[in-house]
């Protein structure tokens, strides 16, 4: 099930195009909706993606996480079971599920969009844990 928001709020907009872009594979699509100082933090805290926990910076090291993680799966659906709207920003509750290697994975989690005054996306930041969503893990 999806929530259907009504608002126009351009973090929401911001997010649905994230996650369009993400669930099609369009890089150059995805990476243009960052501001140029814009960063991703997904997950939150340091993990195997980002050892040091600190996020992934400007365009090309945002292009690094791409290549990391979206590029190297077999499909990506968002599943948002509800949107709060606040200031610049946009939180989204539900849950990521990724297919890769014969395998789909269930991350839940909250999913925080921050855009500019210019609508761009300022930030990215996913709070998920690793070992709840590997518990979900099936084989197809």
């Amino acid at each position: 099930m999806t929530a259907e928001t009504t608002t126009d709020h351009p973090a929401l907009i911001a997010s649905r195009a994230s996650q369009a872009a993400a669930s099609g594979k369009r890089k150059e699509e995805w990476l243009n909706l960052f501001a140029e100082d814009g960063w991703v933090e997904d997950p939150v805290g340091p993990s195997g993606f980002d050892p040091e926990g600190k996020g992934h910076h400007g365009r090309e090291a945002i292009s690094k996480f791409y290549d990391m993680t979206i590029a190297n799966t077999d499909s990506i659906e968002f599943i948002i079971d509800d949107q709060l709207v606040c200031g610049s920003e946009v939180v989204n509750i539900g849950r990521i599920r990724t297919v890769l290697a014969g395998a789909q994975v269930d991350a839940e989690g909250v999913f925080i969009y921050r855009v500019t005054d210019e609508g761009k996306l300022q930030s990215l930041r996913a709070f998920w844990e690793v070992d709840r969503a590997m518990k979900t893990m099936t084989k197809l």
